[in-house]
């Protein structure tokens, strides 16, 4: 005679349903229960429904995650953090069409690269192979949008940390499709306290520095070349081989590797939060440095960073040029973001399990939760 054995999953996890188990076979010890009795059971192996299994710590480990592009250095980098933290790294990735059916090996795993023209299809079987596929994307501004469209028509969860790109139409996109993300210029961990703490600064005190001069010189070694300047007689810094004046009014500098086509985003929110203190400054007003040459220099960039680094220095002058401030934050490699990327990928797949309310969040919001490993 069949029987059926009831338990409340909330004694085994979040929601209410009844899991039932059922055998054709009457155990010699079996005991009737009636319809209002339930029993308790101690079970050594754990039932879950299919939307909280990742909810046990040790299946985060198990968490699928694409990665776009793997032929470029920043995506490389988040393949083997991901690897390094014991992710599933799907072996498919979007590229150009000039790599489309190439085969790239990164931290032992073989992903091939599909182009422009097959990324629907492709990303449509991803998602009927891993169902709690997250995309990483650090792909080329260009792309963004695109991407993030397409992302979204398929209703997989992302993180974005490509700069560049409409930003506003990627947040209305974002929200019209319900799709979970983590939107951010800037994936390293502790420069997004530095950026946390600016934004604090610039909501409390709004206007303190009204009336100041920015200027963000590319981490320009002041020390050692105010020293040299100082002992031949006057303040001059190198610039592309000629001499000026150190630098005056309303200047912006940053320095990234040469493969960077648009203005640092960790500038631009900077620079924001600054505006918000009362500092007049105008995000044209950016230079960009990727002249090799220069970041040696005049910058200070360890050759053997040249391909990969992010450095800023933000100078700060009193109208009467008798105060200043200096914030300073250098970066030398892609360690940093690639671990900060995967840190908010473990972060949305947790917002995604508890189906929380809000959709779009930005590496701040993996800061404050503590989801940094």
């Amino acid at each position: 005679m069949a029987f059926v054995l009831e338990v409340p999953v909330n004694l085994l996890g979040r929601h209410q349903n009844l899991v039932s188990f059922s055998s054709s076979r009457r155990p010699s010890n079996f005991i009737n229960f009636t319809r209002k009795q339930r029993c308790k059971l101690s079970m050594s192996s754990t039932i879950q429904s299919l939307d909280e299994k990742h909810l046990d710590p040790a299946n985060d480990l198990a968490l699928p995650i694409m990665v776009n592009s793997c032929t470029g250095k920043m995506g490389q980098a988040v393949i083997e953090a991901g690897i390094s933290a014991g992710l599933h790294i799907v072996p498919a990735s979007f590229g150009i069409q000039q790599d489309a059916g190439k085969t790239i090996q990164v931290g032992g795993k073989d992903i091939q690269v599909h182009g422009p023209s097959d990324r629907e299809t492709t990303l449509s079987s991803l998602v009927e192979e891993y169902p709690n596929l997250i995309i990483v994307d650090f792909t080329v501004p260009n792309a963004v949008n695109d991407n993030a469209e397409l992302y979204c028509k398929t209703g997989v969860p992302f993180v974005m940390g490509t700069t560049g790109g409409d930003r506003d139409l990627l947040y209305k996109t974002v929200e019209d499709s319900k799709v979970y993300a983590v939107i951010s210029p800037q994936m390293g961990k502790q420069v997004v306290a530095f950026l946390a703490a600016m934004e604090i600064m610039a909501k409390q005190f709004p206007g303190a520095f009204s009336g100041y001069t920015l200027e963000l010189r590319a981490a320009i070694d002041l020390g050692s070349r105010r020293g040299a300047a100082m002992e031949g007689g006057g303040e001059q810094l190198m610039e592309g081989g000629e001499e000026r004046d150190e630098d005056k009014g309303n200047m912006v500098l940053e320095s990234h590797q040469s493969t960077k086509l648009d203005t640092s985003g960790t500038a631009k929110a900077v620079i924001s939060c600054f505006q918000k203190l009362g500092v007049s400054f105008d995000l044209d007003e950016v230079q960009l440095i990727r002249d090799p040459k220069q970041q040696i220099e005049m910058v200070g960039v360890p050759e053997e960073h040249l391909n990969g680094h992010a450095f800023h220095m933000y100078h700060l002058t009193s109208p009467d040029g008798t105060v200043s401030f200096e914030f300073q934050h250098n970066v030398c490699g892609r360690s940093i973001y690639a671990e900060g990327a995967i840190d908010a990928a473990l972060f949305l797949a947790k917002k995604i399990q508890s189906k929380a309310d809000k959709k779009i969040y930005d590496m701040i919001d993996v800061l404050r939760e503590g989801s940094m490993r």
